[in-house]
């Protein structure tokens, strides 16, 4: 039903938004908190840490399902 009004869901009922500190809840990232950077169909790509070799910032790739926006 979501699909047909427009809607996107994420496990806690509401889509991240570019910005949002969110909490890995399933998969290698586990546990982790990160800051949202770009918002896709079916995920996110949130920004978890920063190399410290490089200075470059590591980013994972979190489906809406499996992660939970945090205050």
């Amino acid at each position: 039903m979501a699909e047909e009004t427009g809607e996107k869901k994420a496990v806690n009922g509401k889509q991240a938004t570019i910005g949002d500190s969110i909490q890995i809840i399933k998969g290698e990232e586990k546990g982790k908190k990160g800051k949202v950077v770009t918002v896709r169909e079916n995920s996110v790509i949130a920004e978890i840490g920063k190399n410290p070799k490089k200075d470059e910032p590591i980013k994972t790739v979190v489906n809406h399902k499996n992660y939970k926006i945090i205050k």
